[in-house]
């Protein structure tokens, strides 16, 4: 593009990033030009610089307009170590400082100013918006979290529909609407509410590729499954639960197995939630456990894994609450345990509202999100119709896909489905469909005639849940759609036409009748890589210092740059994504120093041990030669700034690599003896069963040496 050809060099110079993503150039342009602007962009997708950039290049003040005191503090702090003059007035900052801050924004030295609502809309605060607007000039308002104005959003907000005066007040000054999920109806909605001026609409897809969906049966054990996933993973997660109580008892239980859990939900002192989240963010605290329906306002990046202990109230609230995962666009997990005694109690609490559209806007929203959570058909393709994206084809990368189950030709079923769609001139839910289909003499059946119709019995020859499948299918698959009024009424498209004329096949995932668990996803290597674990060590103490969140000095896919370019000068440091002239300055020269170091080291280490190293990594070895010395894991995670399942992972693929480690000093050897008799009954399967069976005086650790042995020792003999 000949336009704005220097935008590349602000985005590296103030973000650090050489390109960008799409489609924020374009978006940029268009806020640049001052048009009024709708960006739905995807948690993760980028959507903060839309309006930062701008903002930094357009004269006065860009007001940003958000919900959430958490995020304005620490969206603030990542523009702040970026250089960028920015600040925020909420009830969390001192009147004294309230009125340094208010002197700095008519002094011209701030450029994005974040404000609650409230605030923005106060008898106080607008005559002096009214002054900087004057004196400086308001380049644009940026309402984040803009879906909150609409009623159809999941997270409305009274004092959001009062933003409309915004565009009374200050005619000129464009607007620009941002959220990370929105349908047609709610995007519509916005643009009322907000007053959007023939607005330019940015839709980026949905589509988060790197997130891993999975939906489990919540059983007696699915606290042990819980509790090997979080020691699984060393990184930080969270666990959203449906009441306060729930959150409390699943935090204590983390704690009492020695996880770093804390609870956050409303019910809390301000102070205490606020602590907990200020320990979550900056890597005190791994795991934070919170209710369902309390936003927690978070913009931590290196979130890994999501865990819906509990379903969620609708398929939007899902999609929000498990994108808050792998925001820094790294392979991270989302986990829902569904069971229908959690269905039950929102149902109940959706019976608790006074309004009936309310109700039954609820109840649909429900029903949506129990099809997805009992769906057959990729995951990914289900979200992603619920936004009207289609997606089609194998994701590889949610439990559908990657453990397909058998496809059946279901083209004639389909025709009959939709064929008493339409005998029903589309005025009908999926539940009186069926109930035509399969012959019952309902009362709405009787009453209407619908007994006279020619598709009257035609499905007897299928069960109740094979019809409620094929019907979730065709929706999912986007062969028939669904009004979202709260009535569910269901209704043809052109697609479905072209199937009743047998112009188009339908093919359906058919569930099997018993749910198995399937043994667990083959392990990664998951090999901690010394110098990332180095440069994250410093980048703590670089946080520490200066009271911020560790990913505000730099993300975990700069820290991974780093580990693979092992830059050693400047000039080298500043070509990484993420190093923009501000943080190059700030911590260039303390980084460098750590690859120099671990370089040296490395270097050193090597050329001693290459002849008996074999295939054992660098990581590895350093434990091996400690294990060696007669240290303890413990005392080797300690020396090593490791975790302990760390250590106990190296130890078992030395093992499992025929590596002399003293497995007698690690486990005792009637220990041994009984977990290697499970082991020839179970086979090589997950942990936790094999937990299960032995009972809670044997430990995870324990467990995944003797399987190093017992893998070792079928390996050499060719039973596996």
């Amino acid at each position: 593009m000949s336009v704005y050809p220097h935008l590349e060099n602000a985005l590296k110079h103030h973000f650090g990033y050489d390109s960008f993503r799409s489609p924020q150039r374009e978006i940029i342009i268009e806020a640049l030009e001052n048009r009024d602007l709708l960006v739905i962009m995807p948690t993760g997708g980028g959507k903060s610089l839309c309006f930062q950039l701008p903002a930094l290049m357009k004269d006065g003040l860009t007001v940003v307009v958000s919900p959430l005191i958490a995020l304005m503090q620490d969206q603030v702090d990542g523009l702040r170590k970026n250089g960028i003059p920015a600040t925020f007035l909420n009830s969390s900052v001192s009147p004294h400082k309230v009125r340094m801050r208010e002197q700095a924004i008519l002094a011209g030295k701030i450029k994005l100013l974040y404000v609650a609502p409230e605030r923005l809309l106060s008898e106080r605060f607008l005559p002096l918006l009214d002054l900087v607007h004057h004196q400086i000039g308001i380049s644009a308002f940026a309402i984040d979290e803009a879906h909150c104005v609409s009623e159809w959003g999941h997270d409305f907000r009274p004092e959001y529909r009062q933003m409309i005066s915004l565009r009374q007040r200050y005619p000129n000054v464009p607007i620009w609407g941002l959220t990370a999920t929105a349908t047609e109806r709610v995007r519509a909605d916005i643009i009322k509410q907000l007053g959007l001026n023939q607005p330019s609409v940015h839709i980026a897809s949905f589509n988060r590729q790197n997130l891993y969906y999975e939906v489990r049966p919540k059983k007696k054990n699915s606290y042990a499954e819980l509790l090997e996933l979080i020691r699984e993973n060393e990184d930080s997660g969270i666990i959203y639960c449906l009441t306060r109580k729930k959150v409390e008892e699943l935090a204590f239980k983390l704690q009492h197995d020695n996880i770093s859990a804390l609870p956050y939900h409303a019910g809390l002192s301000d102070i205490e939630r606020s602590e907990n989240q200020t320990k979550f963010i900056r890597d005190d605290a791994r795991i934070i456990v919170a209710t369902i329906a309390f936003g927690m306002g978070i913009n931590k990046p290196d979130v890994r894994f999501v865990v819906h202990f509990d379903i969620s109230r609708n398929l939007e609230s899902y999609y929000q609450e498990s994108g808050r995962a792998g925001r820094d666009s790294e392979l991270s997990k989302c986990l829902l345990f569904l069971s229908y005694s959690d269905v039950k109690t929102i149902e109940w609490l959706i019976e608790q509202k006074t309004d009936e559209q309310e109700q039954k806007i609820a109840k649909h929203q429900l029903r949506q999100m129990i099809d997805y959570a009992e769906g057959t058909d990729c995951r990914r393709a289900i979200q992603l119709s619920y936004f009207g994206e289609r997606f089609s084809g194998n994701c590889g990368n949610c439990d559908n896909c990657c453990n397909p189950k058998p496809v059946e030709d279901w083209t004639i079923e389909a025709m009959k489905f939709l064929s008493c769609v339409a005998r029903c001139k589309q005025r009908f839910g999926m539940k009186h469909v069926i109930d035509i289909l399969q012959g019952r003499k309902t009362q709405k059946i009787l009453s209407k005639e619908h007994d006279k119709l020619s598709t009257y019995g035609i499905g007897k020859d299928r069960t109740l849940d094979e019809w409620r499948m094929l019907g979730r299918s065709l929706l999912h698959q986007g062969l028939l759609e669904q009004t979202t009024d709260g009535y569910a009424v269901l209704k043809l498209n052109s697609l479905s036409w072209e199937v009743m004329r047998k112009q188009r096949s339908v093919s359906i995932v058919v569930s099997l009748k018993e749910k198995t668990v399937g043994k667990e996803r083959s392990e990664k290597a998951e090999q901690a890589d010394v110098l990332f674990q180095k440069l994250r060590e410093l980048r703590k103490q670089l946080a520490d210092i200066q009271s911020v969140p560790p990913y505000v000095i730099f993300g975990d896919s700069t820290l991974k740059l780093m580990t693979q370019m092992k830059p050693k000068t400047r000039d080298e440091f500043s070509k990484l994504a993420g190093v923009g002239s501000h943080k190059l300055n700030q911590y260039g020269d303390k980084f460098i120093k750590v690859i120099k170091a671990y370089l040296q080291e490395n270097s050193s280490v090597s050329s001693k041990s290459t002849s008996s190293s074999g295939d054992i990594s660098y990581t590895e070895l350093q434990t091996f030669e400690l294990h060696k010395e007669g240290l303890s894991i413990k005392e080797i995670a300690q020396q090593r700034n490791l975790r302990s399942t760390t250590v106990t992972r190296h130890l078992s693929d030395l093992i499992e690599k025929d590596k002399p480690v003293d497995l007698n000093l690690l486990v005792t050897l009637e220990k041994q003896k009984k977990i290697i008799q499970v082991l020839d009954a179970l086979g090589d399967i997950a942990l936790t069963p094999i937990k299960e069976y032995l009972g809670d005086s044997y430990s995870f650790d324990e467990i995944r040496l003797v399987r190093g042995r017992w893998r070792k020792q079928t390996n050499k003999s060719g039973k596996r």
